[in-house]
């Protein structure tokens, strides 16, 4: 709302009174800026309210608060106030009113205001747009031909651009022609000096004679050298063209003098490269190789430095090397002074290598080229010139004497060599040897050795295995001589009189082959090539071990077969003096002495072959078989070879086993014989109450058996022991059966027999064969035909009818079978058998 000129709002009482005539004025100035509608009310009815407000005031103090103002302007007033109020409640309502409709009025005027003003707004904006539009299109049309502006002067720019640089690249190109110009006339004048009378080289130019131009002396004499070498070999291929065999001589002249000078100036560079390596000056070392670099790509002077160091001109160097490694006596060199010999020299190259490779950087443009020359160097005449004093190849068809290391000193010789060297290899390739293939070369320097390394392997092995051969004879051959003197009789020493098999010794072979395999996998690169020395260094180890348990098995054997012919030869009739009986019997207990000896030796032989076989395999399996894998069928080839050769060893184990058996066997007679009594088994009836007892001649044969056959359980396992106590308690049972037909029983003779049956099987009990544990229950059964009465034989075999026929035999031996006319009763008995 407006204020008066004076400054002061107009006073609101009188405008209340004259309202009509002084209507409210509003101003749009009144609804800018923070606009609230809850203020421009407060403005218009405040000035109102005043006087009403006061007397409200003043009348609830009167009243103590019995009034109490609604949020909405009405007043709330209790029962007893309510009494007697006659005016009204907001007299200023008309006031107000009239105020309203006058703002209403006055806002409806100011909205018609503004929408002209808007109207006139629009009007005025639409009219700026089209020119504003009009404005841009002209502006449009101006930048389009504005870019084409641009883009013609771009492309003018761009071609000037081209113009300009053709321009310079053909001033370039002059200028270099004009500066190749004049080189070239500058070449053609040194040229025609050196084209002069052929040796003459006193007219050149100073350039060539002066020291500090040799640089470009030496670049200019490489030039003319090209130029007049190209010159001859155009005028070669005109004149095989044209076919005039008298070609012009040319530049030849030039060439010749020009070969003379450069050869003098590169002997002049490399004279002062030495001077400047003899005071250590590496700056013109450094200068003159790079100089040199300009002949033959500097190879001259690579070669010459490498060829006059130290290393490679000094005999004593080689001397000490030598003596370093050889030691002073080179007939009592070993393998392992050797290897440290070489570690020690080795060491000592790298590191002069290495000390060399620091100037060889400082001096030559290429490096790596020079240190590639004086590795090979070091390689081909400082290394091979040891080992060729080291290694020497024996040869195959004289072998080198056992006394002086045989074979196995130079294997062992070239596998520390060869392995030593390869480390230096290493050595030499991590500090820098080029491009310089120093594997190859190393591997080169040991191809005469490798090519022919598998027959001296394999003959190595043979080798020592003669040699501990003959060393195992001659201890065998002095344990003999010193057995047959303090022995206890012949017979005892005829199983000491041979070397027994020794698990120590296939160890030993072993062992060799280990060592032999640990030098194929180091000589042998590729896995086939392996493979196969593998195989063949193997099978030495099966031929080696196969024939030494073969000729042991079989040594063991001949003990056997001499014990049994020494039993044979004192066999005597039975007509002889008791004098002579006597003797026999002392030597037969001799010869039964050296078959139970001879037993034992061969049960010790027998399973130190097991053991011997099982190391063998354990072998194979741990180191060998890995080794074959990569070749197809290698593995299996090598068991069925394994098996093959030790097949010769099982023929002897079984061939002795069965002389074993014969032997036990045959002393099982002996004792029988000799103690077995005929009163054992036909007793008098005396009244004297039976002998439960077995018979002296049973209690010695089971003793006998139980201390012999101590050596078959430990020795045998498995099938073969199964086998062995099958066979020898199949033969117990049928000789005792032929022993026992020689005696006649009586009844207490039968229990006699029944007690000693009972013995004998108990005893084979132990062999865990159940079908010899069968006849010996089978057995006990058909001694029971000299116990009971004539008349009870019918029943005795009635659950068992298979063993009538063996029964019927035994009942031939009953004391009565005769009297008791046995035979008529047995015939109608068991008519089939008779």
């Amino acid at each position: 709302m407006k204020e008066s000129r004076d400054g002061t709002r107009p006073d609101r009482a009188s405008k209340s009174s004259s309202a009509s005539s002084l209507p409210l004025i509003l101003d749009i100035e009144d609804f800018k800026g923070d606009f609230s509608f809850d203020a421009l009310f407060g403005n218009l009815v405040n000035d109102r309210l005043p006087s009403f407000q006061d007397e409200e005031a003043d009348s609830a103090e009167g009243h103590g608060g019995g009034n109490e103002f609604l949020a909405n302007g009405n007043i709330r007033t209790d029962s007893k106030s309510a009494q007697g109020l006659s005016a009204p409640l907001f007299p200023e309502v008309d006031a107000l009113l009239t105020l309203f409709k006058d703002s209403c009025r006055e806002l409806v005027d100011l909205r018609k205001q503004i929408d002209g003003r808007l109207y006139n707004l629009k009007k005025e904006v639409s009219a700026q747009d089209s020119k504003h539009r009009k404005t841009l299109s002209e502006l449009e049309k101006g930048v389009d031909g504005l870019f084409d502006s641009f883009a013609r002067l771009d492309s003018r720019i761009s071609s000037v651009g081209q113009t300009a640089a053709k321009i310079g690249d053909h001033l370039q190109s002059a200028d270099a022609q004009r500066e190749t110009a004049s080189q070239t006339i500058d070449l053609i004048k040194y040229l025609m000096e050196f084209n002069g009378s052929p040796g003459d080289l006193m007219e050149l130019s100073p350039l060539f004679s002066d020291d500090s131009r040799v640089a470009e002396a030496a670049s200019i004499a490489q030039k003319l050298r090209s130029f007049a070498e190209e010159d001859i070999g155009r005028q070669g291929i005109a004149s095989s063209m044209v076919g005039n065999a008298a070609a012009s001589r040319g530049l030849e002249v030039a060439v010749a003098n020009l070969q003379d000078y450069c050869n003098e100036l590169e002997n002049r560079l490399l004279a002062r490269f030495d001077a400047a390596s003899q005071r250590r000056e590496l700056s013109t070392m450094a200068e003159c190789a790079k100089i040199l670099s300009q002949f033959n790509r500097g190879t001259s002077a690579m070669q010459h430095y490498v060829a006059t160091r130290p290393m490679f001109i000094d005999v004593e160097v080689m001397n000490a090397d030598t003596r370093l490694v050889l030691g002073d006596n080179s007939s009592q060199v070993s393998p392992n002074n050797v290897a440290r010999g070489l570690s020690s020299l080795y060491k000592e190259i790298t590191d002069t290598v290495r000390k060399e490779a620091a100037t060889i950087t400082a001096v030559f443009p290429s490096p790596n080229d020079v240190m590639s020359i004086l590795v090979q160097r070091v390689l081909e005449q400082r290394v091979t010139a040891l080992l060729d004093k080291l290694l020497i190849k024996p040869s195959l068809v004289n072998l080198p004497p056992m006394e002086e290391g045989g074979l196995l000193l130079y294997l062992r010789m070239l596998a520390v060599a060869y392995e030593r060297t390869q480390e230096l290899a290493r050595d030499l390739r991590a500090v820098g040897c080029g491009d310089l293939d120093i594997e190859g070369l190393t591997e080169s320097l040991f191809s005469s050795h490798k090519d022919e390394y598998p027959e001296h392997e394999q003959a190595s092995l043979r080798q020592l295995y003669r040699a501990k051969m003959e060393e195992l004879r001659a201890e065998s051959q002095q344990m003999s001589e010193s057995s047959g003197t303090i022995g206890r009789s012949k017979g005892a020493s005829i199983a000491s009189s041979h070397q027994q098999i020794s698990v120590a010794v296939v160890t030993e072979f072993v062992r060799w082959n280990e060592e032999a395999i640990s030098r194929c996998t180091l000589f042998s690169s590729q896995p086939t090539t392996l493979a196969a020395n593998v195989k063949a260094v193997f099978t030495c180890l099966l031929d080696q071990v196969g024939q030494y348990i073969t000729e042991g098995l079989d040594r063991a054997r001949d003990s056997l077969t001499e014990a049994a012919a020494l039993r044979e030869r004192f066999v005597l009739g039975t007509s002889v003096s008791r004098r002579v009986a006597a003797a026999a019997a002392s030597a037969a207990e001799a010869a039964a002495a050296a078959g139970e000896s001879s037993f034992r030796s061969f049960m010790v032989a027998v399973q130190r072959s097991g053991s011997s076989v099982a190391i063998v395999q354990q072998y194979f399996a741990n180191s060998i078989s890995r080794l074959l894998l990569p070749v197809d069928g290698a593995h299996a080839a090598a068991c069925e070879e394994m098996a093959t050769a030790m097949s010769g060893a099982e023929g002897a184990a079984y061939k002795g086993l069965q002389l074993c058996i014969e032997t036990v066997m045959a002393e099982v007679e002996r004792l029988l014989s000799a103690e077995q009594k005929a009163t054992d088994y036909r007793s008098p009836d005396d009244g004297i109450a039976p002998d439960h007892r077995p018979t002296n001649a049973c209690t010695r044969v089971v003793a006998y058996l139980s201390r012999v056959l101590e050596a078959a359980f430990t020795a045998l396992e498995g099938q073969n022991k199964q086998a062995f106590l099958t066979e020898l308690g199949n033969r117990l049972y049928k000789g005792l059966l032929s022993h026992w037909q020689k005696f006649t029983f009586n009844p207490s003779g039968g229990l006699r027999l029944k007690r000693d049956i009972t013995e004998y099987g108990e005893f084979v009990r132990s062999f865990n064969a159940p079908t010899v544990d069968e006849k010996f229950e089978l057995l006990g059964i058909m001694a029971n035909v000299f116990i009971v009465a004539p008349e009870s034989l019918s029943t005795l075999f009635e659950g068992t009818p298979s063993i009538r026929k063996d029964a019927q035999r035994f009942i031939q031996l009953r004391e009565d079978y005769k009297s008791a006319k046995l035979a008529t009763r047995l015939s109608s008995l068991w008519p089939s058998l008779s």
